[in-house]
């Protein structure tokens, strides 16, 4: 058995269950917005969904380095933990990508203002995820 085999699947897992969590922070956020726009009988703003998806890109990058991390030769504990360490940094970032969602959610459904700096801020939380995959590429 190799044991790099599971930080090539804990990498995409970890990953996924981040992205999951973060949407559904972000998607409740999107939903309580639209229905207090509902409510006052305004218009409700799709991009809503610009915020709500955001945390499951997360997911794509996890799945591009586990298919470099299954054909790697390096050694199978250096896979183990460099899927285990990146798939829970990935899984993070996307959580902390929907809580930064569910925020800017409330704040441009209440405002119709400021999406450029709400999905700004989104990005940053993404660029943690990036970061991981890109150096990870480099070590493994």
């Amino acid at each position: 058995m190799n044991i790099g085999m599971i930080g090539v699947a804990a990498v995409l897992g970890l990953a996924a269950i981040g992205s999951g969590v973060g949407a559904a922070i972000a998607g409740q956020a999107a939903i309580g917005s639209w229905k207090r726009s509902y409510l006052a009988n305004k218009p409700a703003s799709f991009l809503l969904v610009v915020f709500a998806g955001a945390p499951l890109t997360q997911t794509i990058y996890g799945f591009i380095l586990m298919q470099r991390m299954a054909t790697s030769e390096k050694d199978p504990f250096l896979l183990l933990a460099a899927g285990v360490i990146g798939g829970a940094a990935m899984g993070i970032s996307a959580i902390a990508q929907g809580m930064a969602s569910a925020s800017s959610c409330d704040a441009f459904g209440e405002t119709g203002k400021g999406f450029g700096q709400y999905i700004t801020v989104v990005g940053l939380c993404e660029t943690v995820a990036l970061f991981v995959m890109a150096f990870t590429f480099g070590a493994i």
